[in-house]
């Protein structure tokens, strides 16, 4: 990653009380979109026109999807993509013509969801939006499905009960679901804090996050240990990592 990647940085998200949403919020960050047929289908599209914009809008809007072009001013896609991967979970869209190839591969090397035709045609987007806007609310690794909406975990298609810290905490394992996610990704997703929860405090709860989905807790085979890095979920059950 080149410095100037590493250099830009996501503003704090806005402190102020959030109105209830009857439907997904697309940021568009492409000046030649014209998307505004999406609202009958009860889709709100924000319009930003480069990329330093769109890291604004995503601090204060908290879109749900953020739909880009190749050709962003003030921040490439691909670098815009890549630090957004790095600090958030946004479901990112790349839109790509058919010139496009090329960066629409670096796009998805970056951390983009998926990729869509450019120009853009509603029928089109908008299934991708509905799926990847109520993939948001619904989680499902294996035998272990999360709804949001509801806060209902359940097993085998079981409810079971789980606490609201271990239950954000699942939620982001699974969102990761395949990849190792650190301490320190855990304690600013989770704990909302820059600084780590005090002495074991990450360990016990994958203990009895373990214990709730029915992990094996001497020899997981759904949330492994990385011994010095982390956690991760598997996408399916496979044998014990080192603990």
């Amino acid at each position: 990653m080149s410095r100037a990647t590493a250099a830009v940085s996501l503003p704090a998200q806005c402190g102020s009380e959030e109105a209830p949403r009857t439907g997904p919020v697309l940021l568009v960050a492409d000046p030649q979109a014209e998307l505004g047929g999406l609202a009958q289908h009860g889709v709100t599209v924000v319009q930003c026109n480069d990329g330093m914009e769109a890291l604004l809008r995503i601090g204060a809007e908290r879109p749900d999807i953020l739909l880009l072009g190749p050709d962003l001013p003030g921040i490439d896609a691909v670098t815009l993509i890549a630090t957004l991967r790095r600090q958030m979970d946004l479901r990112i869209i790349f839109g790509a013509g058919a010139e496009d190839a090329e960066v629409a591969m670096r796009a998805l090397q970056a951390g983009a969801t998926a990729c869509v035709a450019r120009p853009y045609r509603i029928p089109e987007l908008l299934p991708i939006i509905q799926v990847t806007a109520s993939s948001d609310m619904l989680l499902r690794v294996g035998e272990v499905e999360l709804d949001e909406l509801a806060h209902v975990v359940k097993v085998s298609g079981q409810p079971i009960h789980v606490p609201l810290r271990e239950f954000e905490l699942l939620a982001y394992l699974m969102r990761n679901a395949g990849r190792v996610v650190t301490r320190s990704e855990i304690s600013r997703k989770v704990w909302h804090s820059s600084v780590a929860p005090p002495n074991n405090t990450i360990a016990v709860h994958i203990k009895r996050l373990r214990r709730r989905i029915g992990d094996d807790e001497k020899n997981p085979t759904l949330i492994h240990t990385v011994r010095g890095v982390g956690y991760r979920l598997a996408l399916i059950e496979d044998p014990a990592e080192e603990k």
